[in-house]
C-alpha cells in the first residue's frame, strides 16, 4: 500500500469514529479497535475488526471478580486473531495502544506477547510484549520487562562499544534489574576478583566483588531484589591462560546497594555456578563443574539438593511451559525439571555441548557446540535443525528483540539474526589478535537497546534495531494498565496512568510499518501471553498522557472504580502501600 492510501484510511478511520462520538473517551477520533474481551473477541469500534479465538478462555474473571469479564491466554497456543485489512495499516501514523493486563506472582512460564502485527521476511510492523529472558547464557537477564518496538526493515547500523570493565577478560553474565544493567565479569589476575558493574545508559558503576573467586558469572532478580552466582572459572576452556587466583566459587550473594554483598549461602562442592533461574517462586542454580548439583534456594544461606539427570551437568537454564530446561556439558544434550524429577529429552545431532535457550514465535530453540547450530524442540525428545551460523563453531547465548531472534558465536566472537530458515550475520565483536577463541558471550536488552558481552576484549557493546523503548523495571504482578504510543517522532510507554519510558527521537518517515500481517493480541515473536487481557484499544492516534490516565483512572473503562492510595516509596509511585499497583486494586 502506497503511503498517501495509508493516510487516507488513517483519515478514513479517525472519521468514522468521530461520527460515532459520544461523551466516552473510546468514542474519540482515532478509535481503530476496542476489544473488551467480556464474553467474546468482537470489536467494539466503529471498524468492526472482529476477533477470531484460538483457544482462549472466554469465562476468565477479570478485575471485578465476575467470570466472563477478561480473557485468559495460556501461554501455550492461546491467542486471538484479528485479519488483516486496509483500514489496520498503520503506516509511518501515530497510534496508540491500552489495555489492561494480569500477571501471577509466581511463574512456571515466560509472559510473553501482548499484541503485535508484524512480518517477520520484511522485518516491518511493531511487537509489545513482556521479556522473560532466561538461559542467557548462564543469567536470567529480563525479567518482566516492557518492550515496545517498531521496524520498517531498516539497515543494521553500527554497534556502539561502551568499552572494557575494569580489567575483565569475559563479560559472563547480565541481568536488568531496577532500571540499571548489571554486569558480571571475570578477571584473570592472582590477586584479582570477579566484579559486577551496574551501567545507567551512560556511566558505569563499579559495585564491587562479592568474593575472592575470579568471576561473577549468573546473575537473577528473585523476589524484587539481584543476586548472583560466584565461580573460579578456568579460562582453559576458551583456550586462554589459566588464572592464578587459588580462590574457588560455588557462593550466591544478594545486592544490598552501592559495594555492598549479602552472602546467602554456598553450594555444595562446587566451585562454579553456571545458571540460576526462578521458578515458581523458588530460586536455582547448578554447579559448572564436576560433580553435578542442582540446588533449590530456602532463604538465608540454606540450599536444598534436587538431584540432577543421571548425574549429568545441568548448565544455561530457563523456564518454559510448566518446566525448567537445562542444557548441559557432559553431552549434547537437553534436560527438563518439572519441580521434583529430572527427564532427558534427547540429544542433538551432532552436538557434544549445548549452551543457552531462547522462547521465540512460542517455540523453544537452543543453541550448541560445535556446529555452531542452532535447534528447535519438536515435543518429545526431537530436536529439529534450525540453521547453522555462518562457519563458526558455537553458539551461545539467544535472545529476542524486536521481533527477531539473535545469537552469538565462538571463535569469532559474531552476532547473528535468524532469518527463517537462515541466519544473518550482523557484527563482529572482538577482534583481540592472537587468540584461538572469541566468544559473544551473553546478551540482554537494556534502554530499548541489544547489549552483548565478550572474551577475551572484556567489552560489552550495544545495538538499536528499529525503534523501541523498554520499561526496565519488574512489571508488578496482578492487574496493571499498560499504554504503548508511537507519537510523532518518539515511542513511549505508560504503566497505570504513569509516563515511565520514551525513545530517542526519529524521523516518522523512516518508519512505515504497513504489512500484510493479521494483528495478534496475546501472541507475538517472543511467546503466546501466559496472563488475562481486558480492554484492549488500538487508537490511529498518539494519545496524550491526560488520555490514558483518565483510562486507567477509570474515568471510561469498565473497569472497577478507582481506589486511591499511597504510593509506595521508591517505585516511580507506581505502587501503593502494600505494593500493588496504586490505581487499582490488584486480583
Amino acid at each position: 500500500m502506497t503511503p498517501q492510501r495509508n493516510v487516507i484510511w488513517w483519515m478514513l478511520s479517525v472519521g468514522l469514529a468521530f461520527l460515532g462520538a459520544g461523551s466516552s473517551l473510546a468514542d474519540q477520533p482515532g478509535l481503530m479497535g476496542h476489544w473488551k474481551l467480556a464474553g467474546d473477541v468482537k470489536d467494539s469500534s466503529p471498524q468492526g475488526h472482529h476477533g477470531s479465538d484460538r483457544g482462549v478462555d472466554l469465562k476468565a474473571i477479570g478485575f471485578d471478580g465476575k467470570a466472563g469479564s477478561a480473557a485468559g491466554f495460556d501461554g501455550r497456543g492461546s491467542r486471538i486473531e484479528v485479519g488483516n485489512s486496509d483500514s489496520l495499516q498503520l503506516g509511518a501514523n501515530e497510534f496508540s495502544i491500552a489495555m489492561w493486563v494480569n500477571t501471577e506472582e509466581e511463574l512456571d512460564d515466560v509472559l510473553g506477547d501482548l499484541i503485535s502485527k508484524y512480518d517477520p521476511v520484511s522485518r516491518r510492523g511493531f511487537n509489545f510484549s513482556i521479556q522473560n529472558y532466561a538461559g542467557v547464557t548462564s543469567s536470567q537477564a529480563n525479567y518482566r520487562h516492557l518492550h515496545f518496538g517498531i521496524d520498517n526493515g531498516s539497515p543494521v547500523g553500527h554497534w556502539k562499544d561502551h568499552g572494557r570493565l575494569g580489567d575483565a577478560v569475559l563479560i559472563y553474565g547480565m541481568a536488568v534489574y531496577e532500571g540499571q544493567l548489571f554486569v558480571g565479569t571475570c578477571e584473570a589476575g592472582d590477586r584479582q576478583a570477579g566484579r559486577v558493574f551496574r551501567y545507567d545508559g551512560q556511566t558505569w558503576t563499579d559495585c564491587g566483588s562479592p568474593d575472592k573467586c575470579n568471576a561473577v558469572s549468573s546473575l537473577a532478580v528473585y523476589e524484587g531484589q539481584l543476586y548472583v552466582g560466584v565461580s573460579k572459572y578456568r579460562l582453559a576452556g576458551s583456550s586462554l591462560t589459566e588464572s592464578e587466583n587459588p580462590n574457588l566459587g560455588g557462593k550466591v550473594y544478594r545486592y544490598d546497594g552501592d559495594d555492598r554483598w549479602v552472602h546467602c549461602g554456598t553450594l555444595p562442592d562446587t566451585e562454579a555456578i553456571n545458571g540460576m533461574v526462578v521458578y515458581r517462586g523458588k530460586l536455582y542454580a547448578g554447579s559448572m563443574y564436576a560433580p553435578a548439583g542442582f540446588f533449590r534456594y530456602e532463604g538465608g544461606t540454606e540450599w536444598t539438593s534436587c538431584g540432577t539427570p543421571d548425574g549429568k551437568r545441568v548448565e544455561s537454564l530457563t523456564v518454559y511451559n510448566g518446566y525448567i530446561f537445562a542444557t548441559g556439558y557432559d553431552e549434547g544434550a537437553v534436560y527438563r525439571y518439572d519441580g521434583s524429577q529430572w527427564e532427558h529429552l534427547g540429544v542433538l545431532e551432532g552436538a557434544h555441548q549445548t549452551y543457552g535457550f531462547a522462547a521465540h514465535n512460542g517455540q523453544l530453540y537452543v543453541s550448541e557446540w560445535p556446529n555452531a547450530k542452532v535447534f528447535r524442540w519438536g515435543g518429545g525428545q526431537q530436536w529439529l535443525p534450525a540453521g547453522r551460523l555462518g562457519e563458526e563453531k558455537e553458539t551461545m547465548p539467544l535472545i529476542v528483540y524486536n521481533g527477531k531472534m539473535y545469537a552469538g558465536t565462538l571463535p569469532s566472537a559474531e552476532v547473528y539474526r535468524f532469518d527463517d530458515p537462515q541466519w544473518s550475520q550482523i557484527g563482529r565483536l572482538d577482534f583481540t589478535p592472537d587468540v584461538r577463541y572469541r566468544r559473544t558471550w551473553t546478551m540482554a536488552v537494556f534502554q530499548g537497546r541489544l547489549f552483548a558481552g565478550t572474551l577475551p576484549s572484556g567489552r560489552v557493546h550495544s545495538i538499536e534495531i528499529g525503534r523501541n523503548v523498554t520499561y526496565d523495571r519488574a512489571l508488578p504482578a496482578g492487574w496493571v494498565h499498560l499504554a504503548a504510543v508511537r507519537d510523532k517522532d518518539q515511542l513511549r510507554l505508560h504503566v497505570n496512568g504513569e509516563l515511565v519510558a520514551t525513545s530517542p527521537k526519529y524521523k516518522a518517515e523512516d518508519y512505515d510499518i504497513s504489512n500484510d500481517q493479521p494483528l495478534n493480541i496475546g501472541f507475538g515473536a517472543h511467546d503466546y501471553l501466559n496472563g488475562k487481557l481486558s480492554d484492549v484499544r488500538l487508537y490511529g492516534r498518539a494519545m496524550t498522557i491526560e488520555d490514558i490516565k483518565k483510562v486507567a483512572e477509570g474515568e471510561d473503562s469498565p473497569q472497577a472504580a478507582v481506589i486511591n492510595r499511597v504510593p509506595f516509596r521508591g517505585t516511580q509511585g507506581l505502587f501503593d502501600a502494600d505494593n500493588r499497583p496504586s490505581l487499582r486494586t490488584a486480583q
